[in-house]
């Protein structure tokens, strides 16, 4: 179950401070191969902003708006420290990675319902 970004703190005595939560490392693509690895705690939302150009950067200059490789976990420290170090790989072993779950470089966010 996926609770809202709105309700995962809540104040007061007694109360809920904080849910699980999921996080992903990403890497999205151009369609001339540049590479962008980056971390959400909200896929969907983050791949619909590179998709559609919203955020400026990286992902909008270079058109990385092909979803080819995501992974989950629930650790925001696990996962941070994963993103760091997907980008310090060389290219070479980001695409291996890819490749080993999306071999035909999908764009996977019909996967995600986007």
């Amino acid at each position: 179950m996926s609770i809202p970004t709105d309700e995962c703190s809540r104040g007061g005595e007694g109360s809920i401070k904080k849910y699980m939560h999921q996080y992903f490392v990403y890497i999205m693509s151009s369609l001339s191969g540049v590479l962008y690895v980056g971390f959400t705690a909200d896929l969907r939302k983050r791949v619909f902003e590179h998709k559609n150009d919203i955020a400026e950067g990286f992902t909008k200059k270079y058109k990385c708006h092909a979803l080819v490789y995501y992974e989950a976990g629930d650790s925001f420290d696990g996962v941070l420290s994963r993103e760091k170090q997907i980008k310090k790989w060389r290219r070479e072993k980001k695409i291996w990675l890819i490749e080993k779950m999306n071999p035909n470089w999908q764009d996977l966010t019909e996967t995600l319902g986007i």
